[in-house]
């Protein structure tokens, strides 16, 4: 039987694929090298990128992995083994991993959590109702439980969140090398130290609760520069103190006083909550916070 042009070519085809810079690639960055490489591999002009696309899914090591996320379906197709932090990281170009993920690469956790959670930003900023809230508005939010995100699928033995997050114009989102789990290395995108928790004091439900996100805040002591962490604040412009619960949590894990007038030096003019639905409380009066009981 004769070969067609794309068995001939299948060599000069999977080695291109193995030193392609990415192992994740989404349809149009396959039909862009099916484009530019048409004539050196000889492909005849009706090969159409599904061809190329189910003749490679079938012949070589690209395979398609579709996340069947409730909001939007995030499909991508991987060239050969691929750790899944690395595929998660490239579904989409703003992704950044944040909350229990990134305490975890950041090394403030012992916990190896089930849960990896993955930010989106909004591409606009979003123009608040209103510019403040008052007392009876706070408690009325914090009595009630917590807007938790239905966005996620499970995916082998892990639950995987796509958080839409407000835009900040990825504000303390970093780039560095981290481990995803295995000996490997690999570069990601994450929420930077400070910015993680922050993230983690506003949303201690996506970092196995308060008791972690203490923990953490203590495992950052020496590392964490308050003086930028409070800068950050600054620019996130909350509608809810949370400065009062992060200055809690400083003084807990034993950060100076020094650091802590950063925090001090905000606003502490209503009573707030560390976190919400947590039935008999007790009141931190130098922060005018709200804790569980017995904390």
């Amino acid at each position: 039987m004769n070969k067609t042009r794309i068995q001939i070519a299948k060599p000069d085809i999977v080695s291109f694929f193995n030193n392609y810079p990415t192992p994740v690639l989404k349809q149009k960055e396959i039909a862009a090298i099916l484009a530019s490489n048409r004539g050196f591999w000889r492909l005849a002009q009706r090969t159409t990128t599904r061809d190329f696309i189910s003749f490679l899914t079938e012949h070589s090591h690209l395979k398609l992995l579709d996340f069947k996320f409730p909001q939007r379906s995030k499909p991508c197709y991987v060239w050969g083994e691929v750790p899944l932090l690395k595929i998660l990281l490239h579904i989409s170009k703003s992704l950044y991993f944040s909350h229990y993920t990134a305490l975890r690469m950041h090394g403030l956790t012992e916990q190896v959590p089930k849960s990896i959670y993955l930010t989106d930003e909004r591409t606009t900023k979003t123009v608040p109702s209103h510019s403040s809230v008052n007392q009876a508005q706070i408690e009325a939010a914090f009595n009630g439980p917590p807007r938790i995100s239905n966005n996620w699928i499970e995916l082998a033995d892990n639950r995987i969140y796509l958080l839409s997050g407000s835009y900040t114009n990825h504000l303390g989102v970093v780039t560095q090398e981290v481990s995803d789990g295995s000996a490997d290395k690999m570069l990601a995108r994450l929420s930077g130290l400070e910015r993680t928790l922050i993230d983690i004091t506003v949303r201690p439900f996506y970092a196995g609760g308060v008791f972690e996100v203490a923990k953490a805040y203590e495992a950052a002591k020496g590392e964490v520069s308050i003086n930028k962490l409070t800068a950050m604040l600054r620019k996130l412009d909350f509608i809810y103190p949370f400065h009062q619960a992060i200055g809690y949590y400083l003084e807990r894990a034993g950060y100076k006083s020094s650091q802590l007038d950063l925090l001090r030096s905000l606003p502490i003019e209503q009573d707030f909550y560390l976190t919400y639905e947590m039935g008999k409380t007790s009141y931190i009066k130098a922060w005018r916070l709200f804790v569980p009981e017995g904390f």
